[in-house]
């Protein structure tokens, strides 16, 4: 595994990474109505603003891009790994990139959880904070947590 910087080339392998998962893993845990709202939220100028800021990357995996990481400051922003790659150390490994790249700056990192990755980030460490809400089209709500992390 290695956890590369994200360049304008992997743009197209990034949004696969990024949609393949959302809509395979979301639905599990969330009306379709918030797959779609991530999904939109993902768009490719999305994506390239995310890499021209320099802190979003990829996970290479046997020569594949298999995750996706980002963060502004010290608020992890996303972190995505293909459903064929979960569960074998991925996400805690860019997890761990993002927040030796955050704590060059800052004491603590802060982040946003989907239902889905909770239990992920309080194995790592993190603690919720608060929850929050945000309203969608067709009265759905879009719940989760906020979370947080000392890191140095």
């Amino acid at each position: 595994m290695e956890y590369r910087t994200a360049t304008s080339d992997m743009a197209n392998d990034i949004y696969h990474v990024l949609h393949t998962t959302i809509k395979t893993i979301y639905p599990k845990y969330y009306p379709k109505e918030v797959a779609d709202f991530f999904c939109r939220h993902h768009s490719k100028e999305h994506i390239l603003d995310g890499i021209a800021s320099g802190n979003m990357g990829v996970l290479v995996y046997h020569n594949r891009i298999v995750g996706t990481g980002c963060f502004d400051k010290q608020h992890i922003t996303g972190v995505y790994v293909m459903p064929a790659n979960q569960k074998q150390g991925c996400g805690s490994y860019i997890i761990q990139c993002l927040e030796d790249q955050i704590a060059k700056t800052y004491d603590t990192v802060r982040l946003e959880a989907s239902l889905s990755a909770v239990c992920l980030y309080e194995r790592r460490g993190y603690k919720t904070t608060g929850h929050g809400i945000y309203e969608l089209e067709n009265d759905v709500k879009l719940v989760y947590e906020i979370m947080q992390k000392k890191i140095r």
